[in-house]
């Protein structure tokens, strides 16, 4: 299990005798403001074309294809990880190991152009970023990550409402839709800080970040953190969460947990002075912290490397 990666829920398969087709077979779900589309593949194909009219977020149920996408190297696609893609944009997919008893399944929302718009506006004016050329948008450029718990719960939720009878369910997936798109944003934004692309020096997000990355073997405060980013505690612990989607404590974690991941790569290394490189004082909680983000032991990790 690796803690960066959740996957989803998985609606059920169509009934073989229900097959339109067994290539992309779709089922389709419409409403006001968006169109959910569950597609199923059940043969080995290669360069199945698909484009949609809106932008469209698309997420792996079950299988694995291989997208090529933009100019870009093709890349594999798996359960656990999203893929946005502008309006009218080709993308073309491969499925290397698409049977009849194992099928990949994908959902693809296409979301109406209008409803971004009117909720980027929205989260504009009564959440405006700090900072002279800072907005809420979308990041065509950033557009494969891996659904955290956040992401992956609302678009479970979505899901449910889109595959809802309920006569409300219009003004209940409208709602969905606007959580969605903070969602994506708020994970493109700690893509970018993984990936060491946001480099703009006077947003505090990278202050903080580069912060926390010199001091990763010590204690860190909210309250350093607010202090270097020049705010309240209480205003920077928002304004963290929200351009985030995590507390910065979560994010102090994920961090230390990442840097704990590096030393492990050296078989020699004894897991107190892990503990104690990254700044726990007490190896039991470091132990216990780490078997909840990753799933296995510092010393199961360690161990799976070197023999990997």
């Amino acid at each position: 299990m690796n803690h960066s990666k959740v996957t989803l829920q998985t609606p059920a398969l169509t009934h073989e005798k229900s097959l339109k087709t067994l290539v992309e077979n779709r089922t389709v779900y419409s409403l006001n403001n968006c169109e959910l589309n569950l597609f199923e593949t059940y043969e080995q194909s290669i360069k199945v074309p698909l484009k949609f009219n809106d932008l469209v977020v698309t997420s792996m149920l079950r299988g694995k294809k291989v997208m090529h996408l933009f100019e870009d190297p093709e890349f594999e696609y798996l359960p656990g990880e999203t893929v946005i893609i502008p309006s009218n944009v080709e993308m073309k997919i491969d499925f290397p190991e698409a049977t009849q008893h194992n099928p990949t399944q994908c959902l693809a929302l296409a979301i109406d152009q209008f409803k971004i718009k009117e909720t980027l506006d929205f989260l504009n004016e009564r959440y405006p970023k700090e900072g002279q050329k800072h907005f809420w948008k979308l990041d065509y450029e950033n557009y494969f990550f891996y659904n955290n718990l956040e992401l992956a719960s609302t678009i479970n939720k979505l899901i449910k409402e889109c595959m809802s009878t309920s006569i409300t369910k219009d003004a209940l997936a409208d709602l969905t839709l606007q959580e969605l798109l903070v969602r994506i944003i708020q994970s493109q934004t700690v893509k970018a800080i993984n990936n060491h692309l946001l480099i703009d020096s006077n947003n505090p997000i990278t202050i903080v970040v580069e912060y926390i990355r010199q001091n990763i073997q010590n204690t860190i405060s909210l309250k350093e953190l607010s202090d270097k980013a020049c705010m309240s505690t209480t205003s920077f612990y928002r304004y963290f969460k929200r351009e985030l989607g995590m507390s910065p404590i979560e994010f102090i974690l994920n961090e230390k947990i990442k840097f704990a991941k590096n030393l492990l790569n050296n078989p020699r290394i004894n897991i107190s002075e892990v503990s104690y490189s990254t700044g726990f004082e007490d190896a039991n909680y470091f132990i216990r912290v780490f078997k909840k983000y990753e799933g296995v032991t510092p010393k199961q990790y360690q161990l799976m490397n070197v023999n990997g």
